[in-house]
């Protein structure tokens, strides 16, 4: 394509997307304006779109965008005059949005013909920001409109629904900061995003719209935890949470950084709370076994899997031996859990978590204050700091032993925070001969390290060894397993073990059960009370629910780890529902937002069921979602939550699936634009290598820089290197575009087309305004396919081979979501049309219109009313290949003389050497070289090429 950006349409009025009201007259009708592109002269014709709005402001470059939590109202002010267009892009999207909207194109009926196909795609919903969306959120909504689009015309009933995820800390803190309810933020923020989904095209069923801060849908997400309750898979227990008292509030993990609050730096300390859990390790095993028959990508189920973390192995019980002075009970033991019994003769030392139970006691007199410290010191540090970003292990002596059960030794107990107390027992037995974690302790403390395991093919061996081996010094009175592979040695321990009492075989999990409970106020109420005098709760029936929140102005925290809804008496004070007399109190904690994302793709399928969650019947027919498209950083928590959440319901017999998602995809990242930096010596002021001592970043635009291989450099001066990089986008850098300014300059179909040109779906991109320049000049030249309008002429077979060549690579490519090949078949067919085509036969060209639809629908919707229909595209039947056209009968072969091309010839696609040389030497430049001299050798590659050899001059 051409690397100019030319205005290929002078526009002399636009329009704003807001200027048409639902509900208006339905704009069948062509934008008819005064476009160079349509009708090749300055005659204007009134438009009906454009008579009722405002011309549009000057095309501006575009920038990045200045977020803020409750972002005010757009201006409307229009600049002098409108700029010119490619296309008439404004007039279209506005005119068909509404359109759509007037008509409800995209509703999915309560009712439809099961007999048909169904396809549910879904989109991970958002959580609606001030700072509405960028450019990266589109891509993944972009996809699954293509697809919902797509399957509409094949004959599917498509389910595309959109709804928001809009409890959540960030309108609570807004609330606290100005006083504003978090219900009226949350309403104008998804005001905003609904505005900027509607402008983009996206064909969601609006009727379908939820919340999860809507009571009627909190009603059910209430009700969910009720039967979580019943089933004693809702529970209470005492967990560390983040407790600063400077702000009297308890941080989420997200607010607390380096050990200090986000909100104005105060000490966070970790201290323990009764909170309630959901025992999700119940179902451990069938989440872990189920991903076997799940359509998502490897990595994602691999993550899944490690978070799961199955290990078989053996729990071993350690007596204690107290220390000189220590409180420690006679006949008190620890049990630890490890996967490689195998080594227990090699277990030189025990850790305990700073916050295991038995650390006071385990403390001698004289290492108590150190204790003590230590732990206090652990309680201000999160569980990622203490195990994934600490880098130098941590630990005190605490002066008492344990036993080794096969050896007798007596071997220390030392308290460390890389050990967590909410993984196993909250002990290990510590083997620094086979675990690099141990080793690295051992070797700072100076503790003993024994080799118990040597490779099978011998040899020398480094410290530490962790792969499977042969048992070495590895014998005791007890017991011997020395000579014995890994696998054998590992049963021999756990038989030996349970013969004594001392162990068992046991399964584990990393996986914990899920803390649910947050001391917020923006979010869904807990259905419980407790009865005054008792702290067993009491759920309130199901006839009352949803329990809602009570409207307030008092966010502010109450100065105790409970949550603002502590302070709000007339909520609190209530009565056991039991009697409805004695006095009860409310449970003040409110759920976490991955509450209402667990199962809200079922309340799409019915949202306005007043008897169930979900109909079951509709339940049977959509479920399981088909495709679900969202970002890979949701690849665990929600989808395990939501995954758990679902089998409890299919055991409830509430749904008909035992997955919910069948097909996954996550898309990848789009980064802001390229940066290029140069550096200078901070003191003299010369160009620097990038990383020199006192080198600073001097920031350059893209035309101070030239290509140099593999890399950039300074234009003006090319010795100096030039570092070019591309960032996530993040308000902090400056990076992140705003697709409003996008769809301003380019129009939606141009960012939607980009958006899946960049590259494949599931990559990480990096964002280009020249790109969208790219397919907005394909869009225009598109336009300008049709601007004498079609002819009822009858195509030729090559015309018909090219639009069934593209029928077939776009319909293959759309299917499979290589949305960026289907885009390039369809630039290959407006460049065949543009070169080699005369005439404009409507049988050729409005099945291109329907191919293109999925992509760029605004333009093929006013496209198709162009070519004489009434009516939308949008269940058009999908165009079918006809394989037959795709048979090649001729070519143009190339005729080569000694080597050079000296013409071609049209031959039959299956034509002999003797006909290819006749038709050759019928040419007649190739004659002029080849004709009346001796041939002295033919080459000949039927389908490619004809060299004739003949002697020279």
């Amino acid at each position: 394509m051409s690397a100019r950006l030319v205005a290929e349409a002078s526009c002399t009025t636009s329009s704003s997307r807001a200027a048409i009201k639902p509900g208006s007259t339905p704009l069948l009708r062509p934008c008819t304006l005064r476009c160079k592109a349509f009708s090749g002269s300055s005659a204007r014709v009134a438009s009906p779109v454009a008579a009722a709005i405002p011309s549009r402001r000057v095309i501006r470059p575009l920038k990045a965008v200045e977020t803020v939590d409750a972002p005010s109202a757009a201006s409307t002010s229009a600049a002098p005059s409108a700029p010119p267009q490619a296309y008439p892009f404004t007039e279209i999207e506005a005119k068909w949005q509404a359109y759509w909207e007037a008509n409800q194109t995209f509703r999915t009926p309560d009712q439809v013909d099961t007999s048909k196909p169904k396809y549910y795609v879904l989109d991970m919903f958002p959580y609606p920001s001030g700072a509405g969306l960028h450019v990266g959120h589109p891509e993944g909504y972009t996809a699954t409109d293509i697809l919902a689009r797509f399957k509409r015309m094949t004959g599917h009933n498509v389910l595309h629904p959109m709804g928001w995820d809009a409890f959540g800390l960030p309108a609570e803190q807004y609330a606290i900061q100005t006083g504003t309810h978090p219900a009226v933020t949350t309403a104008k923020n998804v005001g905003r995003f609904r505005q900027q989904l509607k402008a983009l095209g996206f064909s969601y069923d609006w009727g379908r719209e939820i919340s999860t801060t809507d009571p009627e849908y909190y009603r059910w997400t209430q009700w969910i935890f009720l039967k979580l309750y019943e089933k004693g898979l809702a529970y209470q227990a005492e967990v560390p949470v983040n407790w600063c008292p400077a702000l009297g509030t308890v941080l989420a993990n997200e607010e607390v950084i380096d050990g200090l609050s986000e909100r104005g730096g105060h000490p966070v300390v970790r201290m323990p709370m009764k909170q309630w859990m959901l025992r999700i390790t119940a179902y451990a095993d069938r989440l872990l076994d189920d991903l076997d028959g799940l359509d998502w990508p490897d990595s994602i189920k691999d993550m899944q899997r490690n978070w799961i973390g199955r290990s078989e192995g053996a729990e071993v019980k350690f007596d204690l031996a107290a220390g000189p002075g220590s409180p420690l009970p006679a006949g008190s033991s620890i049990a630890v859990f490890t996967t490689r019994p195998d080594t227990l003769f090699g277990a030189t030392y025990l850790v305990v978590a700073p916050e295991h139970p038995l650390v006071a006691q385990l403390a001698t007199p004289e290492q108590a204050a150190a204790v003590t410290a230590y732990c206090e010191a652990a309680a201000r540090k999160s569980d990622l700091e203490r195990t994934e970003l600490q880098k130098d292990k941590t630990g005190v002596n605490t002066g008492s032993f344990a036993v080794n059960p096969v050896t007798g030794e007596r071997v220390p107990v030392w308290v460390a925070d890389y050990v967590l107390g909410s993984y196993g027992s909250g002990a290990i037995m510590a083997v620094p001969g086979h675990d690099a974690r141990d080793h690295e302790f051992a070797v700072r403390f100076g503790l003993p390290v024994k080799q118990v395991v040597a490779p099978a093919a011998g040899g020398e061996v480094k410290l530490p060894f962790t792969e499977p081996g042969v048992a070495v010094n590895s014998a005791s009175a007890h017991l011997s397993i020395d000579g014995k592979a890994t696998d054998a040695a590992k049963a021999a321990v756990i038989d030996w073990l349970q013969a004594q009492g001392k162990g068992a075989k046991q399964v584990n999990y990393k996986l914990r059960d899920w803390l649910f409970a947050r001391q917020r106020y923006w979010g869904e109420p807990f259905p419980l009370v407790y009865p005054q005098g008792s702290d067993e709760a009491v759920p309130v029936p199901e006839s009352s629910l949803p329990l809602t929140l009570p409207v307030t102005d008092q966010f502010k925290p109450s100065g105790t780890p409970e949550s603002p809804l502590a302070a709000i008496t007339d909520w609190v004070n209530t009565v056991d529902p039991r009697d409805g007399v004695t006095p009860a109190r409310r449970e003040t904690s409110t759920m976490p937002q991955w509450a209402g994302s667990c199962w809200y793709y079922l309340r799409y399928i019915s949202p306005r069921c007043n008897e169930a969650l979900v109909d079951r019947e509709a339940e049977k027919y959509w479920m399981p979602v088909d495709l679900y498209v969202g970002g890979a950083e949701h690849a665990v928590l929600h989808l395990l939550y939501a995954r758990f959440w679902h089998k409890v319901l299919y055991d409830l017999g509430v749904v008909s699936t035992a997955e919910p998602f069948g097909r996954l995809v996550s898309q990848g990242m789009i980064l802001g634009e390229v940066e290029y930096s140069a550096f200078r010596d901070e003191a003299s002021g010369a160009w620097a290598e990038e990383g020199a001592a006192g080198a600073v970043a001097v920031k350059l635009t893209e035309a101070e820089v030239d290509k140099r291989g593999d890399g950039y450099v300074l234009k003006a001066d090319p010795g100096v290197k030039v570092s070019a990089r591309a960032h996530k986008m993040s308000k902090s850098r400056g990076n992140v575009i705003n697709p409003d300014d996008v769809v301003d300059q380019f129009g939606a179909d141009s960012l939607r087309l980009y958006e899946m040109f960049m590259g494949p779906l599931r990559d990480t991109k990096v964002w280009s305004t020249r790109g969208v320049e790219g397919v907005h000049r394909f869009l225009a030249r598109a336009w300008r396919l049709f601007e004498g309008g079609v002819s009822d002429e009858e195509p030729t077979k090559e015309q018909m081979r090219l639009l069934h060549q593209t029928i077939k690579k776009v319909s293959t490519e759309t299917e499979e979501m290589r949305f960026n090949t289907g885009i390039a078949a369809m630039m290959e067919f407006v460049n065949g049309v543009t070169k080699s085509w005369g005439n404009r036969p409507r049988k050729a060209l409005e099945p291109f219109i329907l191919l293109l639809s999925p992509y760029a629908p605004h333009i093929a919707e006013e496209l198709w009313a162009r070519c004489g229909h009434t009516a939308s595209l949008a269940y058009e039947p999908w165009p079918q290949v006809d394989e037959s056209l795709l048979v090649v009968d001729t070519i143009n072969l190339p005729v080569q003389v000694n080597g050079k091309t000296r013409g071609t010839v049209e031959v039959a696609a299956a034509a002999s050497q003797d006909d290819a040389l006749a038709a050759a030497l019928a040419n007649g430049n190739v004659a002029k070289h080849a004709g009346g001299k001796e041939i002295k050798k033919i080459i000949y590659v039927p389908g490619k090429i004809l060299n004739l050899i003949v002697p020279g001059k």
